[in-house]
């Protein structure tokens, strides 16, 4: 028999004091953290849990919570089957809730102090050479209108490290061409610089593509499809898929790809890792740092290349 995961009820039922401070922690972590919309999602969703299990404890003031409430709640989500990482990000989110209510005067400690983690393997992103960027480059059609859009888009990414949420929600405003910046407001607000290649690129599309394929009801979307409405994740994951499969490159290719190859990229030529965690939108530069682990196998790569005594 598969056991499956406690849950957060569809519609649950909470004393109104802890739904009250539970959208007030949700509304404090985007307006003080600029917290992601995906990252708000998943609070709320571990935080449901912990909350309900406190209350079917007879607890309803979160502040009267013990180590022991939030172990048994991870012990109960182990035992489902829940991998470290999840378990890991639960405690993550009741660390956080917990956090605030002491910034607010709202309790006298945080239950999860003496609580650690479980451990995760992290993997290391997968990243293109520069060479295969050249060659993904390459895929989109120039002669098509279409393609010229898909160049534009592709030469965006990878300039910027955005998101693919950051892109999606990204309008005509937010490029700031004379400035060669692009300015994310999705999340972690922040301008990034754009290179000339990626300029170049993205000036023919938004002269001579996007007027053709604008409606009146296209908004300030900055990338379009054929319909004049804005390009989905799905969308977007297509047209990566589709260049990719014109370069010939066999590797799986996303959005979060490019995104690894620009920080990637960035450290192999020397750039300051606090400057990259700026230019990815990361609020903790521990998420920045591995790639700082893949930068060190690049590192021993040249060394045993090319040192004499390599």
């Amino acid at each position: 028999m598969t056991r499956s995961s406690p849950s957060p009820s569809s519609d649950p039922v909470l004393p109104p004091g802890m739904r009250d401070v539970l959208e007030e922690f949700l509304a404090a972590a985007v307006r003080d953290k600029g917290t992601s919309a995906n990252t708000v999602e998943a609070y709320r969703r571990d935080l449901l849990r912990y909350l309900q299990t406190l209350a079917g404890q007879g607890l309803t003031d979160p502040a009267q919570a013990q180590a022991d409430h939030v172990s048994r709640l991870l012990r109960q989500l182990h035992d489902a089957g829940l991998s470290p990482s999840t378990l890991a990000r639960n405690l993550t989110s009741i660390r956080q809730f917990h956090n605030y209510l002491l910034r607010q005067g709202l309790a006298q400690h945080n239950p999860t102090e003496s609580l650690e983690p479980p451990r995760v393997e992290r993997r290391l992103p997968d990243f293109m050479t520069v060479e295969e960027i050249e060659q993904l480059m390459a895929g989109p059609d120039l002669d098509e209108p279409l393609g010229q859009r898909d160049r534009a888009m592709l030469e965006l990414l990878y300039a910027s490290g955005l998101r693919v949420s950051e892109l999606i929600a990204l309008p005509l405003a937010g490029l700031q061409a004379n400035a060669h910046l692009v300015r994310v407001q999705e999340g972690h607000e922040r301008l990034v610089p754009l290179g000339r290649q990626a300029l170049f690129h993205l000036d023919r599309y938004l002269s001579q593509v996007r007027p053709r394929l604008a409606r009146e009801y296209s908004g300030e979307a900055l990338f379009l499809n054929a319909q004049g409405r804005a390009l989905s994740r799905m969308g977007i994951w297509k047209i990566l898929q589709a260049a990719a499969a014109r370069a010939g490159l066999k590797k799986k290719i996303s959005p979060q790809t490019l995104r690894h190859s620009f920080a990637t990229h960035l450290l192999e030529r020397g750039a300051n890792l606090r400057d990259v965690q700026e230019l990815l939108g990361h609020a903790d530069i521990t998420t920045t740092q591995v790639y700082a682990r893949i930068d060190t196998k690049y590192l021993k790569e040249v060394h045993k290349t090319y040192h004499p005594h390599g």
